[in-house]
């Protein structure tokens, strides 16, 4: 067990856990998309553009809650729009079981989007902003964790569920976490950093603002393209993860099976992530779990047999959710409290657009009868471009209070103006 003052504080424990539950809600939802679109491929008809088209429109909902969430954040606090997101994805997610067409379908896993893309900024910057700096990043590593039980949890339910009672009973059961906010309302509460926070916060367009201003300019530039990189090749290969075995000639059951066991290599990322991000910083990570993202992603995409796919199936799930678990710790760190939210719901919102732009690319191009090797190349260059760029233009973080350091002076600056 990692010793740390998180794991000693009892509040931060259940803030972790209670936050660490949501995003594993989140997490199942977006898990099971990848298998049901699988599944309606076959029952529905579905041509490859629509696959691509009903797993990007869920990005597209998720790039608009970000942003919009993430500055209802600063305004409204942390707490009440985490509860408000849950909700609203719980809701849409078990309607969505009732969905009698395709346009049905996208229009409700737009609202569902909406909600996850809403939550998922808000539960890091809440937890970033409740521990110690000395354990900052490791607790939104560790909450980030929580993702990788939602993909074995989504991966459980469609390897037994679907098969025998259908893609309905999947999305039934993404409607559960409605019934945790209700727990959630009363076992959390907003960071002291916000709370004092309340009687000086700024107008949206002063945040806005200042994501531009000279102090955070070069930080923002870092994390949109990072978050565009990372988010663009996640969702292009792990989404079409299930059909893409299909298509290397695997059965649907079996394609199923193998995914989970490529999922449950998450948690070990996660874990290493967590562990060497207060050791050797928040660059190291990133830099190091994305380069090694994209040679398994090239690896991936040039295998055939069933051992060589899983392994590089499993590289490929360790090395990239390690690279996310840093990247949610790392975005917060660059931004002070009165803009946190705002900057990592933009900054996410921004991510989101290449979520809709990879799964819908990758179902373009096996349209086209583009080789898997091929595409997968493509997350190769993008990946790369992701880690030399924060190689090169981003700030370490590690150690740093942002409130009290120099990224601070950027309000000043905003309000001379």
């Amino acid at each position: 067990m990692i010793k740390s003052g998180l794991l000693s504080e009892p509040k931060h424990r259940k803030l972790l856990f209670s936050a660490g539950l949501s995003w594993l809600f989140d997490a199942m939802d977006v898990g099971m998309v990848s298998f049901i679109v699988a599944v309606l491929a076959v029952e529905w008809q579905l041509e490859s553009q629509q696959i691509g088209l009903l797993t990007a429109i869920n990005s597209v909902g998720m790039a608009v809650g970000a942003a919009v969430a993430g500055s209802l954040a600063d305004r409204y606090g942390r707490r009440s729009i985490l509860l408000a997101t849950l909700l609203l994805f719980s809701a849409a997610s078990g309607l969505s079981a009732l969905a009698a067409g395709f346009a049905v379908l996208c229009t409700l896993r737009f609202v569902a989007g909406f909600g996850l893309g809403g939550e998922l900024p808000v539960a890091s910057t809440l937890v970033s902003e409740s521990v110690p700096p000395n354990d900052r990043g490791r607790a939104v590593v560790l909450l980030e964790s929580f993702w990788a039980g939602g993909w074995i949890v989504s991966a459980l339910i469609s390897y037994f569920v679907i098969p025998h009672f259908g893609w309905r009973m999947a999305f039934a059961i993404g409607a559960l976490p409605a019934v945790y906010a209700i727990y959630l309302r009363t076992s959390i509460e907003d960071s002291p950093s916000y709370a004092r926070l309340r009687s000086d916060k700024l107008s949206f367009g002063d945040r806005l603002a200042s994501l531009w201003s000279k102090k955070y300019r070069l930080s923002t530039f870092t994390l949109w393209i990072l978050w565009f990189t990372v988010v663009f090749s996640y969702y292009g290969m792990f989404l079409w993860l299930p059909s893409v075995m299909m298509l290397k000639g695997f059965s649907l059951v079996k394609s199923f099976q193998y995914v989970l066991i490529i999922t449950l290599a998450q948690l070990p990322g996660y874990f290493t992530a967590a562990f060497l991000i207060e050791k050797v910083g928040r660059k190291f990570v990133l830099v190091s779990y994305l380069l090694l993202t994209a040679a398994s992603a090239v690896w991936f995409g040039r295998s055939e047999t069933e051992g060589m796919l899983i392994a590089a199936g499993i590289c490929l799930s360790f090395f990239n959710l390690g690279a996310w678990g840093g990247m949610y710790a790392y975005t917060p760190e660059l931004y002070s409290t009165a803009i946190r939210s705002t900057g990592v719901g933009f900054a996410a919102a921004f991510g989101r657009i290449g979520g809709v732009i990879g799964p819908y690319l990758v179902g373009l191009l096996v349209g086209l009868n583009i080789p898997i090797a091929t595409i997968f190349l493509v997350f190769f260059i993008a990946i790369v471009i992701g880690a030399l760029v924060v190689l090169f233009f981003g700030q370490e973080t590690k150690g740093i209070d942002p409130d009290r350091s120099a990224i601070e002076d950027g309000l000043t600056e905003i309000k001379n103006e």
